[in-house]
């Protein structure tokens, strides 16, 4: 899945995402995640206006020891069926042979192609203890979730997927109707996806340098290269 940076319109992402769930109940979901609409600054009302306040970076949600010598950032969106199939098939490779023996830091940053899949991020993100889980669940019943009949049935959906998590239907409503928050999330993408030239997910930022999604022995044979040099450079003891 691919999408231009600066043609995203986060004005019109928040404005969607702010109506969740009054117009998702009302409003059809079609298979495929809708687009963001367009809109031009001088077309705004001024209920449309950007948050007063100025919005400010999330800080990442890492996997892994924070000593481990390589970082990769995994560029992903949660309404991305590509991204899906790599959580499926390829990260529990990624976590046992990587993250759990300490050898790679890791974090999922999220991309936001669609109001559906920002609503989905807000509630990974609802409680930052519980991100993996969520998120990790959100991946694992894309299909299933994502495959609503229309607005009503897919909060439902998401709703499930809260609940299962343990979190509370007010802990999610609160999430969702947080407009400081969503503010900050979209910024945070469009900030992180620009400085690290993102056009498709999946892509991961593997020592700092981009790597386009791949079969698993050619990721990991990019990885062990990385890793190779981040040791290499790391000071003697």
């Amino acid at each position: 899945m691919s999408f231009q940076i600066r043609n995203f319109l986060s004005v019109s992402l928040i404005s969607a995402a702010l109506a969740l769930p009054a117009a998702a109940q009302t409003t059809p979901a079609p298979e495929a995640a809708p687009a963001a609409p367009a809109a031009t600054p001088e077309a705004q009302t001024p209920a449309e206006q950007a948050p007063a306040a100025e919005p400010k970076i999330v800080e990442d949600l890492f996997l892994g020891e924070e000593s481990a010598p390589l970082t990769i950032y995994e560029y992903a969106s949660f309404t991305c069926p590509h991204c899906a199939a790599f959580h499926k098939d390829n990260f529990p490779k990624l976590k046992a042979e990587y993250i759990d023996t300490g050898k790679v830091r890791f974090a999922t940053r999220e991309v936001y192609f669609d109001q559906v899949g920002l609503w989905a991020g807000i509630l990974a993100r609802c409680d930052d203890a519980k991100y993996y889980p969520v998120s990790g669940m959100l991946m694992d019943e894309q299909s299933e979730w994502l495959g609503a009949q229309n607005g009503e049935e897919l909060v439902a959906n998401l709703r499930k997927i809260g609940a299962k998590a343990g979190m509370t239907a007010e802990q999610m409503d609160a999430c969702w109707a947080d407009q400081a928050k969503v503010a900050d999330l979209v910024h945070t993408f469009q900030v992180n996806a620009e400085a690290d030239k993102i056009e498709a997910t999946p892509t991961f930022m593997i020592g700092g340098e981009q790597v386009k999604n791949m079969a698993w022995e050619d990721l990991k044979a990019k990885i062990d290269e990385k890793l190779a040099e981040a040791e290499a450079a790391a000071p003697a003891n």
